[in-house]
């Protein structure tokens, strides 16, 4: 804890009443939505801007804690904006989902012994790793081929563990649009198109916020 330019107590009182009240008017935003019956873009973006008003006020009450008495709090608030309001179709005909989930490789022995056991039980596995068959056991490249060739995503999520794969922060996004795309019309570039007030809802994990959902849903959508 440095000497130079210490908060005083005030200061770091004043902020923990700051705190308290972008609680209170953070609490205040999601009740009035609540009460409307729906999440109109208006009171939508009320929630935000206390949303993103409590975390400055959090962020700004833990430095002054931490500079005055070396203390933090147990409170962490994910970083970053939060979404902007939705300008799409109220009566949306076509929908995009986007997913992305992140692992990491924690067990490549076991995920080397998957491969090769998959390979070995149905040979034509081997085709997903470039052509090295059985030996895909013995790289995680081709291993990983092997094994995203076999599952379906939603299995691998399901089965991580087995697989030596560790799960990291994930999101799923639902877009809406105007008209069908053509086939093959964005394969070459499919997140690059997306427009953030477009998305219906949207569903975040992450160990940051215990997944807590960060952001709000359109319609009353709940999160699945």
């Amino acid at each position: 804890m440095s000497d130079a330019a210490q908060p005083t107590a005030a200061e770091v009182r004043a902020a923990v009443e700051a705190l308290k009240t972008a609680l209170d008017r953070h609490l205040d935003a999601i009740e009035r939505r609540a009460s409307d019956g729906n999440a109109a873009a208006e009171a939508d973006t009320d929630v935000y801007s206390a949303f993103d008003e409590l975390a400055a006020a959090g962020e700004a009450y833990d430095e002054l804690l931490y500079d005055a008495y070396d203390e933090v709090t147990p409170f962490e608030i994910p970083s970053g904006e939060s979404a902007p309001a939705y300008l799409g179709p109220d009566d949306p005909s076509v929908l995009s989902v986007l997913i992305r989930r992140d692992y990491t490789v924690s067990e490549p022995l076991r995920l080397l012994a998957q491969a090769q056991r998959i390979t070995e039980l149905d040979p034509d596995s081997a085709d997903t790793a470039e052509g090295e068959g059985p030996a895909a056991g013995s790289s995680v490249h081709a291993a990983l081929g092997v094994l995203f060739g076999e599952f379906e995503p939603d299995e691998i999520a399901t089965r991580h563990k087995e697989f030596g794969l560790t799960e990291g922060d994930s999101t799923l996004w639902v877009a809406a649009g105007d008209e069908p795309a053509e086939p093959g019309e964005w394969l070459a570039a499919p997140f690059d198109a997306v427009d953030p007030q477009r998305v219906i809802c949207r569903f975040d994990i992450s160990s940051v916020f215990d997944e807590e959902e960060l952001y709000g849903t359109h319609d009353d959508e709940a999160a699945p």
